[in-house]
């Protein structure tokens, strides 16, 4: 589920934060690296109860509008394609869900407020009339609804953006990765899918954990050579007036192309650009990428970049 580019943008957030505090304990920034980076994946099991939630929701306000003292003809003959939902029905009897959310006592009960805001925004959206209005039965047309809910709905409620700040500081900055995951998960379920669907795992492999571990290790035990590097490259500016986010950036970068053989250097350049795109200027990315560019060409010239394997594609 992870990927690398979050892998990447989680080391850059808790280098600064290293570098930013008094303590100074690799293993400890590490611990809280790693927890981070966990909190990603409570986030996703957190995101896809929502709609259960909502689901619910619409149900009990059926059964109100039902029980009226003078329930209207509507309110006796509601539209139950919702509520009736063969996705959400899924997701309500998947186990690896149900654990996972029992395990860390995630859990919606303390936001009423959100769940109703986001049931009335998904009844005044496009998609909802949409999908009601159309007659089809099928498990797919539910299951699409639902990655429609997450994408337009979900993903611009402000008020989750201010529940999800409330409950940490780790996870606002992720719902647009989290909610991309959910909507490649939501595609892996079909018809037969039964209650022992996997979900995502938090990462690809070994390798993608080793990688976060050692991309935040070598930084750290390598600063003074890497500060030196950049030193070097940006002689024509005062590297003390350089954003610190940029330094940390290039940091990284330069970590990349000289300590892990198997990554090609332009994929490290475009991520680091890519990454940049969130954490700095215009003026800064292309700083950034001329920096970074003098210092490849001159790593490589010294013979100090040796890539194999995967590392070899687009080297010259």
């Amino acid at each position: 589920m992870i990927s690398r580019r979050i892998i990447r943008t989680k080391v850059l957030q808790i280098l600064y934060a290293y570098y930013s505090s008094e303590e100074k304990s690799i293993n400890n920034t590490e611990k809280e690296l790693f927890f981070c980076i966990q909190k990603t994946y409570d986030l996703y099991h957190h995101l896809l109860a929502l709609v259960i939630e909502i689901a619910n929701y619409a149900e009990k306000r059926i059964e109100i509008k039902r029980n009226k003292h003078q329930p209207t003809h509507e309110d006796l003959h509601p539209n139950t394609k919702f509520v009736n939902n063969l996705f959400i029905r899924q997701l309500r009897e998947n186990r690896q869900l149900n654990v996972y959310l029992e395990q860390k006592k995630l859990s919606w009960i303390n936001h009423p407020e959100l769940i109703k805001e986001l049931y009335l925004l998904m009844m005044d959206s496009e998609i909802y009339q949409h999908y009601v209005q159309n007659d089809n039965l099928s498990y797919l047309d539910d299951r699409k609804f639902i990655e429609k809910l997450f994408s337009k709905v979900i993903l611009v409620s402000e008020e989750l953006y201010q529940v999800l700040e409330e409950q940490s500081i780790y996870w606002n900055d992720d719902v647009d990765f989290v909610i991309s995951v959910i909507v490649k998960t939501i595609k892996k379920f079909n018809e037969l899918s039964e209650s022992d669907q996997s979900l995502m795992p938090l990462y690809k492999d070994q390798e993608d954990r080793d990688f976060a571990k050692e991309l935040l290790r070598k930084a750290i035990i390598n600063h003074d050579e890497l500060h030196g590097l950049i030193k070097v490259h940006s002689s024509n500016w005062d590297v003390e007036r350089i954003a610190f986010m940029d330094i940390l950036m290039m940091q990284l970068a330069i970590t990349e192309f000289l300590y892990f053989s198997t990554i090609p250097t332009k994929v490290t350049m475009n991520e680091y650009i890519e990454i940049s795109k969130f954490y700095s200027t215009e003026k800064s990315r292309n700083f950034i990428n001329g920096i970074l560019d003098k210092t490849l060409k001159d790593l490589k010239k010294d013979g100090k970049v040796v890539k194999s394997g995967r590392g070899l594609v687009g080297e010259s």
